[in-house]
């Protein structure tokens, strides 16, 4: 399998927009989470503007979208909430501690997760692919996911508003703990999607590792929520039901807890 130079201008960007973490170590996978998955989206059209097709420009809309959004939701939550940094404290390490050549470790890791994670549109590209009813099954699914994180945010938002001190346990958190998490999963797997009909045998083992990537840290992020919430609400009895009876991140799955599972570190 050639490895396309296109390719290394997209982790070339996800390294420099990433780079942010360096200022604030969190923000490697945070904010320069986001706002490389928008960066790619962009470079992508560059790199490919003169044969792109419909379904290429759609998925590329999306991760522009998707980036912004995402980027755009942590950026504010950074800078305002008071009562976010105030839960934070203690759970996410600053960085002062971290020796720089862990924190360049993690710098290239991520960026090249975030490479691997487009890649099944990338390759599309690449390769040339006519549309087919795959990428547009794929598209649908991104934009399903898309808007099922974004909700479960402006829902979380307004549940915090009403009352800072309780868990939220309305709306999409009704069907899962986790549903911005579950909205995440579903946009990958819709890029995944995306890819079926186009990727060599090469090129789909390349998308493989970022999509279990991605689904890992997903798993990973519902376990570090699910031990915060367990030191912040574990004496409420109405907590204790909730998470007995709601699944965590798979709706209609009994899954109800993964705090025990101590490999899902990220």
């Amino acid at each position: 399998m050639a490895f396309p130079i296109q390719l290394l201008w997209l982790f070339v960007a996800a390294m420099v927009i990433s780079s942010i973490g360096f200022k604030n170590y969190v923000w490697f996978i945070s904010l320069g989470y986001g706002f490389s998955i928008a960066g790619e989206g962009v470079l992508m059209l560059i790199l490919y503007g003169q044969s792109l097709q419909v379904g290429t420009i759609l998925c590329s809309a999306l991760f522009i979208v998707y980036g912004l959004r995402l980027g755009g939701y942590l950026a504010i939550r950074e800078a305002k909430s008071s009562s976010y940094k105030k839960n934070m404290t203690g759970e996410i390490k600053d960085g002062k501690t971290i020796p720089m050549g862990v924190k360049i470790a993690i710098w290239v890791t991520c960026a090249a997760l975030y490479v691997t994670q487009v890649s099944a549109v990338f390759y599309r590209m690449h390769n040339a692919a006519e549309d087919n009813l795959a990428v547009f099954i794929g598209a649908g699914i991104m934009a399903l996911g898309l808007l099922l994180e974004s909700a479960a945010d402006v829902q979380k938002n307004n549940a915090k508003k009403k009352n800072p001190k309780r868990f939220v346990d309305t709306g999409l958190y009704r069907l899962v703990r986790c549903p911005n998490y579950l909205g995440e999963m579903i946009f990958w797997t819709g890029v995944v999607v995306c890819g079926i009909g186009a990727l060599s045998w090469g090129q789909w083992i390349v998308a493989a590792v970022g999509y279990v990537g991605i689904i890992f840290v997903m798993f990973s992020g519902a376990r570090r929520l699910e031990l915060r919430q367990d030191k912040n609400y574990g004496a409420d009895p109405e907590y204790q039901k909730y998470v007995t009876t709601v699944p965590i991140l798979l709706p209609f799955v009994p899954l109800y807890s993964v705090k025990k599972h101590k490999w899902l570190v990220a």
